[in-house]
C-alpha cells in the first residue's frame, strides 16, 4: 500500500486545522468592573503589575466608542457605569434614565423559583449602616455574612410590620428579599453598590412615597436593634444587620429582559436568571465556544469599594493567572475569534477590542496604558 506523505501527525494537524477553520469564530465581551484604578493611583499600581496577557490584549485592541450619553457617570448616579452598562445590554436602562437602578427584582425572584403576584416588586435587603462623624455610611454587603438562621429570624420580624402596611414581603435567600408595593413604582432607587462608603442620604430613595419608605424602615430598625441576634452579633465581633436597602423596582409588567448575547456568564447575583451559573474555568468557556458571549469578571469589586488596592493587586494578578492568559491563548489559537475588554471604575468605563489579527501587528507593543 503507498505510504501517505503526510503521516498520522500530518493527518491529525489537518483535523485540527480543518475544525477550527469549521467551527464559527466567536466574540467575547468581558465586563471587568473596577479593572480601572482610580486616575490618582493608577500609575503606581500599573507599575507593580505582572500582567503580560493583559498587556498584550489591551496594546494591540482598538479603542470602541464612549458609555452611551443617558448616564453621565458624575460619581452620584443611582448606578455604578458597570451597572449601567449590564442593564443597557438587557434592555434594562429606561429606569436608570430616569434616575433610578436597574429594574431587576423580578429577574432575581426568577433567580430563586419565586412566581410573583402581579404588581411592582423590590429588592430588599438587609444591611449594615454604622455612623460615620455627621452622617450615615452603607457597608459593602460581600462583608456581611449573615446566616440563614438569623435571616430567617430578621425576616418574621419585618414581614408583620410590611403586611400592616399592606405590603407583601417574600424571602429568597439569607441576602435577598423581596417587597411588593405598587403604589411605589415611581420611587427612584440606588443600587448597594452605587451608595456603599458613601453618605446614605444621597442614595437613598427618592421622589413619591419617600416618606412612607423611611418610615417603614425605621420601624424595621427599631425592631430589629435590641433584637438577640444582634446581640448575639456584636458579642462575637460581627457588625449588627440593623437596616434594609430598597432598589431595584420592576412591575410584572414590564417586557422581558432581551439581550443580543447568545450566552452570558458569571452575571451578578440579582441578574443571575438572565445567565449561566457562576464558577465555570476559562477552559469551559473556551470549550462553549459562544458565538456572541459575556463574561463578567467582578473579583476586583470588593477590593476597590473597600479602597484596599493590595488586594486589588492580588486580585488582578489572579485574574490574569485564571483568565487573561488562557484567553489570549485561546485568541491566538483561533478558538475565540475577538475579544473587548470593559473596564471601569465609580466614575468612568471604556471599551476595547482586540482580534487574532489584530495580535499580529507587532509594531504595536503590549501595554497597560489603557488603565491610565
Amino acid at each position: 500500500m503507498p505510504q501517505n506523505p503526510c503521516g498520522t501527525k500530518g493527518i491529525a494537524q489537518s483535523r485540527t486545522l480543518f475544525a477550527l477553520q469549521s467551527r464559527p469564530m466567536s466574540h467575547l465581551d468581558i465586563l471587568l468592573p473596577f479593572g480601572l484604578p482610580q486616575p490618582e493611583l493608577a500609575p503606581d499600581l500599573i507599575r507593580q503589575l505582572k500582567t503580560p496577557a493583559l498587556s498584550a490584549l489591551l496594546g494591540r485592541a482598538k479603542k470602541e466608542p464612549q458609555a452611551p450619553s443617558w448616564h453621565s457617570f458624575d460619581g452620584f448616579a443611582s448606578a455604578l457605569p458597570h451597572e449601567a452598562w449590564l442593564a443597557q445590554q438587557f434592555g434594562l436602562a429606561d429606569r436608570l434614565a430616569q434616575g433610578g437602578s436597574p429594574p431587576v427584582a423580578l429577574a432575581a425572584m426568577e433567580m430563586f423559583d419565586l412566581k410573583p403576584d402581579a404588581g411592582v416588586w423590590f429588592l430588599l435587603q438587609p444591611i449594615h449602616i454604622h455612623v460615620a462623624r455627621d452622617h450615615l455610611v452603607l457597608m459593602d454587603q460581600r462583608q456581611l455574612p449573615i446566616s440563614e438562621q438569623e435571616s430567617r429570624t430578621l425576616f418574621a420580624l419585618a414581614e408583620p410590620l410590611c403586611a400592616e402596611a399592606g405590603m407583601a414581603l417574600r424571602y429568597g435567600d439569607a441576602h435577598t428579599w423581596f417587597l411588593r408595593t405598587d403604589a411605589w413604582a415611581d420611587l427612584r432607587s440606588s443600587t448597594p453598590d452605587a451608595a456603599c462608603g458613601h453618605n446614605i442620604d444621597i442614595w437613598m430613595p427618592k421622589g413619591p412615597f419617600e416618606r412612607d419608605w423611611r418610615k417603614l424602615q425605621n420601624e424595621v430598625q427599631m425592631h430589629w436593634h435590641d433584637h438577640a441576634i444582634n446581640q448575639e452579633r456584636e458579642m462575637h465581633g460581627q457588625k449588627p444587620v440593623n437596616s434594609l436597602w430598597l432598589w431595584g423596582g420592576t412591575p410584572t409588567t414590564m417586557p422581558a429582559a432581551q439581550t443580543r448575547y447568545t450566552t452570558a456568564f458569571n452575571l451578578p447575583r440579582w441578574m443571575g436568571a438572565l445567565g449561566q451559573s457562576r464558577g465555570l474555568t476559562a477552559a469551559q468557556l473556551i470549550a462553549a465556544a459562544p458565538e456572541q458571549g459575556l463574561l463578567v469578571l467582578d473579583a476586583l469589586l470588593e477590593a476597590a469599594l473597600a479602597g484596599d488596592w493590595g488586594r486589588w493587586l492580588e486580585q488582578m494578578q489572579e485574574l490574569e493567572s485564571n483568565w487573561f492568559a488562557p484567553l489570549l491563548a485561546a485568541l491566538k489559537a483561533g478558538e475565540i475569534g475577538s475579544i473587548a475588554l470593559i473596564l471601569s471604575h465609580n466614575k468612568e468605563l471604556r471599551s476595547c477590542r482586540t482580534s487574532r489579527m489584530a495580535l499580529r501587528q507587532f509594531w504595536r507593543q503590549p501595554s497597560l496604558n489603557r488603565l491610565l
